[in-house]
């Protein structure tokens, strides 16, 4: 981070804003950190979506072999929130070759969005769901907690 933040003269906050604001999939697309945008380029043919996506993909894969080697197996995969809830290619993607994991997706069920909806095969090992979730509730539950802990 010095590094940059000196190449690029910025100041710590400058640099925090650029990190949040212009990284990760926006950085790589030059487009959108929408991953519907990102995905809609991708089927277009553009480059840098798609690359972007593979590498998305692949840190999935990466934090769930981690975890799986943390934790001496998996037992379940949740899809939850906007990518897991509405990104089938995501999901699909991010799961195929992981039948030594015991991960066997079902074509069919990952084309689901926003419904609660077991998407592994009847003979996966692992069982692989998605689950919806109420984003906006969850922010609003925790703002109040956080007002409720500024008030002590």
């Amino acid at each position: 981070m010095t590094y940059l933040m000196e190449k690029l003269d910025m100041k710590p906050q400058e640099m925090a804003d650029w990190l949040n604001t212009k990284c990760g999939v926006l950085g790589i697309t030059g487009i959108s950190s929408d991953m519907r945008e990102v995905e809609q380029a991708d089927f277009d043919g553009d480059k840098r979506a798609h690359l972007a996506l593979e590498m998305y993909n692949y840190r999935i894969k990466k934090y769930i072999g981690a975890y799986a080697a943390a934790m001496n197996g998996v037992d379940i995969i949740v899809w939850t929130a906007g990518v897991g809830e509405n990104q089938e290619g995501v999901r699909w993607d991010s799961l195929q070759d992981m039948e030594y994991l015991g991960v066997k997706m079902d074509k069919e069920r990952n084309h689901v969005r926003g419904k609660e909806q077991i998407l592994s095969a009847d003979d996966s090992k692992v069982k692989v769901v998605m689950i919806p979730t109420d984003e906006e509730i969850v922010i609003a539950r925790d703002t109040m907690d956080i007002v409720k802990d500024l008030k002590k």
